[in-house]
């Protein structure tokens, strides 16, 4: 059995220029697998945290690689992306602080993995992932770094499937004793606001499933196809010639774009009808001026979905990140926060914000809303999802952080009845699973879902299947650091063949608990 050898971090970075740590390791046959965390751009209170530099260089965000090697010559590899936004009760970063990239940069988390982490895992069999994941986050310092900890067990994953000789998302499964694996329903985020958008949108994303669709094949091609119809409705000039390369307003984390008062993440329009980059520009503060209303955003997605023949089969997701709005003295929600010269006109009420979205579920085909409320708000959490909950699926991200502790809190409190899995979130691949295993019991649904800080490492992709979440969210079919995880699903449900399972309109429970 071939057992670590070497395990080596570096600094690389992720999708927003930040720094962010990958791991290597090298196995003693010669193998060697790899892995990179993210991390988030709104960031909940209660994640872990990663160990970031400080400082001025890379304005304290540099991102780590790991590099294992195990003793016959194998290596892994992995990178942890990064969040924009960072709940209260996220595992904590370790950032450098001082003037290196403006104190985000992460050596002294690839410092740790290289010195610390590294040379106490030597010889040890990288298949037994709960063991090691144990000791790293039992009886290591635990001042290490959540982002140091997590990329190394990601890697350590990777190694382990090596050893075992299968494929990752099978090597997933066998660690969590699931015996079935599913291709996820894609959840792809297309108009956008919040922490992620440098616009006056207060809520976070507006996202489309294509829960008809028969295969994880046919659902990118329908989620690509109203991408496209929603740039196209946004195209205020009809189809031209392009000729000048096409501005891209206002490009924001996620992979969409933004430029509109939508209470959402992003929306992306690019005026591909222009004659010229003057008209183009002219065009896309026209259409800035135009996004106003929420429902303006929903009735846009609705027409898209509609104009390229998938109404019915293509549906609409919620991410709001309603802690960002959150005023906890007065114990409301500023839906008009990013403004200047904000009065406080439309602050409202948790009650006034649930009315809110049960207006919107009555009128648009929405099956999932994601942090309606404050990651406190346990009240209004629970009140919606007993209201809504059998025909939406209220999804706890800063409210859970992929914590089994919360997640255990939410269950007995019925405060939500789904959770948002981030592995970046909790600290290591056990923790995750450990938590989707809970929540699965609980009939919750999962999604897997990225960071804003991502990498090009896949690892979310094969979770994903491996677990059977049924959902992932990685972003818009834009940049390759996002692309990279839908190819991935490509690739294994091609691998998989006629054992394919495509979640679709199971989406929320397409596997029995394990």
């Amino acid at each position: 059995m071939a057992t670590i050898k070497v395990v080596k971090a570096r600094q690389i970075f992720d999708s927003r220029g930040n720094p962010t740590v990958e791991v290597d390791i090298t196995l003693s046959d010669g193998a060697y697998a790899r892995a990179a965390v993210p991390s988030g751009a709104s960031t909940g209170t209660y994640e872990a945290l990663e160990l970031r530099d400080g400082g001025s260089d890379y304005l304290g965000k540099g991102v780590l690689k790991v590099d294992i090697t195990l003793s016959d010559g194998a290596y892994a590899r992995a990178a942890v992306p990064s969040g924009a936004s960072t709940g209260t009760y996220e595992a904590l970063e370790l950032r450098d602080g001082g003037s290196d990239y403006l104190g985000k940069g992460v050596l002294k988390a690839v410092e740790n993995v290289n010195s610390i982490i590294g040379p106490a895992l030597i010889g040890k069999d990288p298949t037994e992932q709960a063991k090691i994941d144990n000791f790293m986050v039992q009886q290591l310092d635990g001042t290490l770094g959540a982002n140091a900890i997590l990329v190394v067990s990601l890697a350590v994953c990777k190694a382990g499937a090596m050893v075992n000789k299968v494929p990752l998302y099978k090597h997933i499964a066998n660690l969590a004793g699931n015996k079935t694996l599913v291709l996820p329903v894609p959840a792809f985020n297309v108009i956008n606001g919040g922490s992620h958008a440098g616009n006056k949108l207060a809520m976070q994303e507006f996202m489309i499933l294509p829960v008809g669709a028969s295969s994880f094949k046919e659902a990118m091609k329908m989620c690509v196809e109203v991408y496209h119809h929603l740039k196209h409705i946004a195209n205020l000039a009809g189809n031209k010639t392009l000729v000048l390369p096409v501005p891209a307003f206002n490009v924001i984390n996620g992979g969409s774009h933004a430029g509109n008062k939508l209470a959402m993440q992003e929306f992306m329009i690019l005026p591909v009808g222009a004659s010229s980059f003057k008209e183009a520009m002219k065009m896309c503060v026209e259409v800035y001026h135009h996004l106003k209303e929420n429902k303006e955003g929903l009735e846009l997605l609705k027409t898209a979905i509609s104009k390229a023949g998938y109404a019915g089969k293509v549906v609409i997701g919620m991410d709001v990140a309603a802690s960002e709005f959150y005023d906890n003295k007065d114990k409301t929600y500023d839906l008009n926060f990013k403004e200047e010269n904000n009065d406080g006109s439309q602050k409202i009420s948790g009650d006034s914000l649930k009315n809110v979205y049960k207006s919107f579920v009555a009128e648009y085909p929405i099956v999932s809303i994601e942090d309606p409320f404050d990651q406190d708000d346990w009240e209004h959490y629970a009140k919606l999802t007993v209201e809504i909950g059998e025909q939406v699926q209220i999804v706890g991200d800063d409210l859970l952080v992929t914590n089994p502790k919360r997640v255990e809190k939410a269950i007995k409190e019925k405060s939500c009845n789904a959770l948002l899995l981030k592995v970046n979130q909790i600290g290591s691949v056990t923790e995750s699973i450990e938590a989707v295993k809970m929540s699965k019991r609980a009939a919750w649904g999962v999604m897997a879902s990225h960071r804003s800080g991502e990498t090009e490492d896949t690892f979310i992709a094969d979770l994903s299947v491996g677990l059977a979440t049924g959902q992932i969210k990685t972003g818009a079919p834009c940049r390759s650091e996002r692309l990279a995880k839908y190819n991935q699903l490509l690739r294994i449900e091609e691998e998989l063949g006629s054992e394919a399972v495509y979640a679709g309109a199971k989406f929320r429970s397409p596997v029995e608990p394990y």
